[in-house]
C-alpha cells in the first residue's frame, strides 16, 4: 500500500464542496460564478504551496432558460420543461407539430416511423446521448426534440443538459456540420411517461417553446502542477469545474474537491515521484461540450505529445446508493489499475469497460490512455431507474450535498491515489500491450469476412504481427520491472527505453482504437460508431449489404483508406516495439 492512500482524506473533499456548492453555486461557463470557481481552485492550489493559474479563452456555451411544452391534443395539458444548451430557439409562438415516441432516440427506433415534420420524444439515457438524439433527429427530419429524465417512474426532476456535438470550440466545417439544427427541451420522467401512454392511445399534438441564448463567451480553465524532480513526465488529472443551475454537488463539486486533495497530498511526496501531476480544472464541459479540456490539450500540444503518460478523469465521485466499482480505461492500462482496484477495495464487485470519448476525454487524438473509475449501482437497480447510472438528480436542482456518501468519497480517493502512485513512481510504466494487440485481432476478425473487398484480413496479420512484438515487450519489460524491485539497477536507461516505446505506442495506438477522426480532430459527442473499437470501421458490416451501386462504391473508397491507416499503423508499432526490443 502506498503511504498516499492513507493519507487523502474526505473529510478535507467535504470542506471544499460545502464551500463550492453554498458559496458559488450555478457555475455555467461564461458566468461570474463560474470564473470564482476558476479562482477558487486556483487559490485551493496555491495555499498548498502549488503553482497554479487561471487561463481565459472564448467559449462557443449557451444560457438556457424555462421551456415551454404544451400538448394541445388530444387534451390540453402544460407541462413544465427546461430549455436544453446550445438548443435552436423558437420564434415567440414556439412550435406545433405531431410527437412519436423514438424511446433512446437512436437510428433504430425510427424503423417503421415517419419523423418528417414531427417532434420527437426520447429518453435521457447514454445510449446514445442527448447531442446524437438531437443529431439522429435533425437527419431523420424532425423539427424538434423532447427528452424525458431518467429515473424511477416517479422522477420528477426536470432535467438539464446540453445537445451540442461539436467538441469543444466548432472549426467553421464544425459550425456547419456539427452544430445544433434542432430546438429540444427536458421534462420530468413522470411527465415524459404520461406523453408517452398518450402517444399509444393515438396521435398526439404538441406546442413547444425553447428559450435560450447562444454565443461566445470568455471562459477559464485553471492549471496547476506538481512537478517531479528530474523529470518533464506527468499524469494529467482532471475533471470539470462548471455546472448547471443549482449546488450540483456530485457534479462536479466533488471530482474538483477530489483534485484539490490529491494534489494536496501529493505535492507532500514530490520527492519520491518520477513523473509529476497537472492539475486541470476544466470549463464548458456541460454548455460549451468540453471547450476547456479540448482547447488545454490543442494549446499545450507538444508538451503533452511528448511528456503525457495518462489522463484520469474524476467526474461525479462518491455518490450515494453504489455498491459495486466501475473503471473505464484503455486496455494498456488495465492490468494494473485491476491490481491497485484488487487490493483497496477487497471483495466488492467490480467490472471494466472500454473508454470512450466521453466527459473530458480529450485526449484520445492526442493518443494518451486515460482512466476514469466511479463507484456504480447493481444492474437490478439501473433497470429501475432507466439506466440512471448517475443518480436520479443528475443535471438537475437535486444535486445537492445530501447525494454524497462520505465513506464512497474515502474509498474512491484511496483509489485514485493508489492509481496515480503508481504512475508516477513506477520505474516502468506500468502498460501491457498484449491486451491492445487481442482487441485489434478480435475486432478485425469479427469483420474480415464483411471487409473482404477492402482487405481487411491484411490489416488483420499486421495485428497478429504486432501481437507477437507485444509479448517479447511485456516479457522484457517484466524482466526489468523485476529487476528494478530487487535493486539491481540504479540506472535510468532501461527504464527510459521502454517508457519511450510505450508512450510512442499509444501516440500510434491510442487514436486508431478510440477516434474516427484520428490525431487532428474530435468526434461529435456521443457519435455512434465511438462505442466500438476502431470507430473508423463502424459502417464495414453496411457495406457488406449494399447491392452494387454509387452508395456501396462511395462507403468502399472511405474504408480503404481507412483500412491502409490502420494496417500502415499496426505494422509500425510492431517496427517500434523490434527496434526497442533490439537495444533492451
Amino acid at each position: 500500500m502506498s503511504v498516499v492512500e492513507n493519507e487523502v482524506s474526505a473529510d478535507n473533499v467535504r470542506k471544499h464542496i460545502e464551500h463550492i456548492t453554498t458559496q458559488i453555486p450555478s457555475r455555467l461557463a461564461g458566468s461570474a460564478n463560474a470564473k470564482r470557481m476558476a479562482e477558487y481552485s486556483r487559490d485551493a492550489l496555491l495555499a498548498e504551496g502549488i503553482p497554479a493559474q487561471v487561463h481565459e479563452m472564448p467559449g462557443l456555451v449557451s444560457f438556457p432558460d424555462k421551456g415551454e411544452l404544451l400538448v394541445q391534443w388530444p387534451r390540453e395539458v402544460a407541462i413544465e420543461a427546461n430549455t436544453l444548451g446550445h438548443s435552436v430557439p423558437t420564434l415567440a409562438e414556439g412550435l406545433s407539430a405531431e410527437v412519436i415516441d423514438v424511446r433512446s432516440g437512436d437510428f433504430k427506433e425510427y424503423e417503421g416511423q415517419d419523423a418528417q415534420g414531427k417532434i420527437t420524444l426520447s429518453e435521457l439515457s447514454y445510449h446514445p446521448a442527448r447531442h446524437e438524439k438531437q443529431r439522429i433527429a435533425g437527419i431523420m427530419g424532425s423539427v424538434g426534440c423532447i427528452m424525458m429524465n431518467w429515473g424511477h417512474d416517479t422522477n420528477t426532476a426536470v432535467p438539464f443538459g446540453s445537445v451540442k456535438p461539436a467538441w469543444g470550440n466548432p472549426t467553421p466545417e464544425g459550425y456547419k456540420t456539427e452544430m445544433p439544427t434542432l430546438p429540444c427541451v427536458g421534462i420530468a420522467r413522470t411527465a415524459g411517461l404520461q406523453l408517452r401512454e398518450m402517444i399509444q392511445a393515438g396521435p398526439v399534438r404538441v406546442k413547444l417553446r425553447a428559450n435560450v441564448e447562444n454565443g461566445w463567451k470568455p471562459v477559464q480553465i485553471t492549471v496547476g502542477e506538481v512537478k517531479a524532480p528530474g523529470s518533464d513526465d506527468f499524469v494529467v488529472v482532471g475533471g470539470h469545474q462548471d455546472s448547471w443551475p443549482g449546488p450540483q454537488a456530485t457534479d462536479n463539486a466533488a471530482g474538483n474537491a477530489c483534485i484539490m486533495e490529491l494534489a494536496r497530498v501529493f505535492n507532500k511526496h514530490k520527492d519520491k515521484l518520477r513523473r509529476g501531476l497537472v492539475l486541470g480544472f476544466w470549463t464548458a464541459h456541460e454548455t460549451g461540450t468540453m471547450v476547456g479540456s479540448s482547447w488545454y490539450v490543442d494549446r499545450n500540444w507538444d508538451r503533452l505529445r511528448e511528456n503525457a503518460v495518462a489522463y484520469l478523469q474524476i467526474d461525479q465521485p462518491g455518490c450515494i446508493g453504489w455498491t459495486r466499482w466501475s473503471t473505464g480505461s484503455n486496455v494498456e492500462l488495465k492490468r494494473f489499475h485491476q491490481e491497485v482496484e484488487g487490493r483497496v477495495l477487497g471483495e466488492r464487485p467490480r467490472n471494466w469497460r472500454r473508454a470512450v470519448k466521453t466527459g473530458d476525454s480529450s485526449f484520445f487524438g492526442l493518443g494518451v490512455p486515460m482512466l476514469a473509475g466511479n463507484g456504480a449501482y447493481t444492474d437490478e437497480e439501473l433497470k429501475n431507474t432507466a439506466m440512471a447510472t448517475l443518480g436520479w438528480w443528475h443535471h438537475s436542482v437535486e444535486n445537492t450535498i445530501d447525494k454524497l456518501d462520505w465513506a464512497e468519497m474515502q474509498t474512491s480517493l484511496r483509489v485514485y491515489a493508489g492509481w496515480l502512485w503508481e504512475l508516477c513512481t513506477a520505474p516502468i510504466l506500468p502498460y501491457e500491450f498484449v491486451s491492445v494487440a487481442d482487441q485489434f485481432i478480435e475486432r478485425l476478425g469479427g469483420l474480415a469476412e464483411a471487409g473482404a473487398s477492402v482487405g481487411l484480413s491484411g490489416a488483420l496479420a499486421r495485428a497478429h504481427a504486432f501481437r507477437t512484438a507485444a509479448v517479447a515487450l511485456d516479457a522484457k519489460a517484466n524482466e526489468w520491472r523485476a529487476r528494478y524491485a530487487k535493486g539491481e539497477v540504479d540506472d535510468d536507461a532501461p527504464a527510459e527505453l521502454f517508457n519511450t516505446a510505450f508512450k510512442k505506442l499509444s501516440r500510434m495506438l491510442v487514436p486508431l482504437a478510440s477516434t474516427a477522426k484520428g490525431t487532428y480532430g474530435h468526434d461529435p459527442y456521443g457519435y455512434g460508431p465511438q462505442g466500438s473499437m476502431i470507430p473508423s470501421l463502424y459502417d464495414v458490416p453496411k457495406l457488406a449489404k449494399l447491392a452494387d451501386g454509387e452508395q456501396r462504391w462511395m462507403l468502399e473508397v472511405q474504408l480503404v483508406r481507412d483500412r491502409n491507416r490502420i494496417a500502415d499503423t499496426l505494422g509500425d508499432a510492431a517496427t517500434l516495439v523490434n527496434a526497442a526490443l533490439a537495444k533492451a
